[in-house]
């Protein structure tokens, strides 16, 4: 395959996108951008000269300096290395800086399986070596594994663990499904073609475009016309990645300030226990216990037994000396809280905001109270604890009640309006769904 023609419709107008869209978000954000997503929706609508894929192939350049595998150079791999060390550079030193936690635990992963040391490259193509990356098809962390397949290869996903962000135990599953897709493809090249754009895909363009051959990785430069825009850069992409984390000062990255390798010690929690009280017994902060337990997305251990958590090296000891009065501490704490606070049953048309004026405290301190991260999911029926609503001086004030007769050509936009309330709390206050009608006559009660 004559690549340089091929430049022209996929390299610049992908990187034209990754330039402007796919860069992996500040550490400070929750989630990240994965490398690969959104590439396609931004390739489309640039106005670039179209050049015929070419069938015929060029045998790609294969040089081996430290490589254990096949280390192609061709014209693709070379604009992926100028695109990463130029428009890309600003989060290229950022992803290869993030390889320093992550490398070592995934070489030796490698390395006990006698696989290519250099696979280690597709994590920071998925995910810029980031367990909080979330693509736009919902494929999650380091490995950018989407539910099915991860649940697949053992990860457990529920609504308080997501193993998928474990770097650990996501990184065991990845090597097992391109231990998988290797011994069924025979190329490293193939097994990370399929494990991007589905192992059936890859096998049905062999089937069509080369007799059904596997076992060479030049086969994937002779099908790539044929994969996926994204597919078909994904090894060269990776290669390109390759190339400069093994001499970055090469391409232009100096003084590169590497995170620390992943190190921690493993204690046993009880279940539903805060990651904050997991840290003071370890005597460490809270955040470095969430960034061990990415996985742990509810910021607790999952309920029922006790749940294996991180902690950093050194910190078991501490842990195993303090945790009981922690969670006796704890104990006290919530009675104390139970005793000076109330139960309140959400209603229709009800926000936390409501609540919390009504009962004179703060929005902040029920969500801390019911562990509630988004104070918009809140739900008819929901008990909440209204912690210090208890003492009397939060005690909800008697409420006063205004009636409105209804008149002709009202609405409820424009009653609420005329009150300062909401229709939410109109339509709650008076038992109307959101489809309920208002008649001439009616009387609606109004909270004063």
């Amino acid at each position: 395959m004559r690549y340089g023609s091929m430049l022209i419709v996929g390299s610049v107008a992908v990187a034209s996108a990754l330039a402007t869209a796919v860069a992996i978000r500040p550490e400070a954000v929750s989630e990240d951008t994965p490398p690969m997503d959104r590439l396609l929706d931004e390739i489309g609508p640039l106005d670039l000269e179209r050049v015929a894929l070419e069938e015929e192939e060029e045998e790609p350049e294969i040089i081996n300096p430290e490589w254990d595998l096949p280390a192609t150079r061709n014209d693709r791999v070379d604009f992926w290395i100028d695109f990463l060390r130029g428009p890309n550079s600003e989060h290229t030193r950022l992803w290869l800086e993030r390889s320093g936690r992550y490398i070592p635990m995934i070489r030796a992963e490698l390395r006990s399986r006698g696989m290519p040391e250099d696979l280690i490259y597709l994590a920071m193509i998925e995910s810029g070596f980031s367990p909080r990356a979330v693509s736009s098809a919902s494929a999650v962390g380091l490995w950018q594994f989407i539910a099915a397949t991860g649940q697949r290869y053992g990860l457990r996903i529920t609504q308080h663990v997501d193993e998928r962000r474990d770097p650990v135990k996501a990184t065991r599953a990845a090597l097992d499904y391109l231990q998988d897709l290797h011994q069924r493809f025979g190329s490293w090249y193939l097994a990370a073609a399929a494990y991007n754009s589905g192992e059936n895909r890859v096998d049905r363009i062999l089937r069509q475009r080369a007799g059904g051959r596997r076992g060479d990785d030049a086969l994937f430069w002779r099908i790539a016309p044929y994969l996926p825009r994204e597919t078909r850069d994904y090894v060269p992409l990776m290669l390109a990645a390759g190339f400069i984390a093994k001499n970055p000062e090469e391409y232009g990255f100096t003084d590169l300030e590497y995170h620390d390798p992943l190190r921690y010690d493993e204690v046993e929690v009880p279940g539903s226990t805060s990651l904050g009280l997991v840290a003071s017994a370890a005597e460490t902060d809270e955040e470095a216990i969430r960034e061990l337990n990415p996985h742990l997305v509810r910021g607790a251990t999952p309920p029922g037994g006790s749940y294996s958590v991180r902690v950093p090296r050194g910190a078991a000891e501490l842990y195993a000396a303090n945790i009981d009065r922690v969670l006796e501490e704890e104990r006290e704490r919530l009675a104390l809280v139970a005793a000076a606070s109330i139960t309140h049953i959400v209603r229709r048309g009800e926000t936390l905001s409501h609540i919390a004026r009504r009962y004179g405290v703060s929005v902040q301190s029920i969500q801390r109270e019911n562990n509630v991260t988004n104070p918009r999911r809140i739900q008819i029926g929901q008990r909440l604890q209204i912690p210090g609503a208890g003492d009397a001086a939060h005690q909800p004030a008697e409420v006063a009640w205004h009636e409105y007769r209804v008149r002709r050509g009202d609405s409820l936009w424009a009653i609420a309006r005329r009150y300062g309330v909401t229709v939410k709390e109109l339509q709650s206050w008076n038992n109307l769904g959101s489809r309920s009608l208002i008649r001439p006559g009616q009387v609606l009660r109004i909270q004063a």
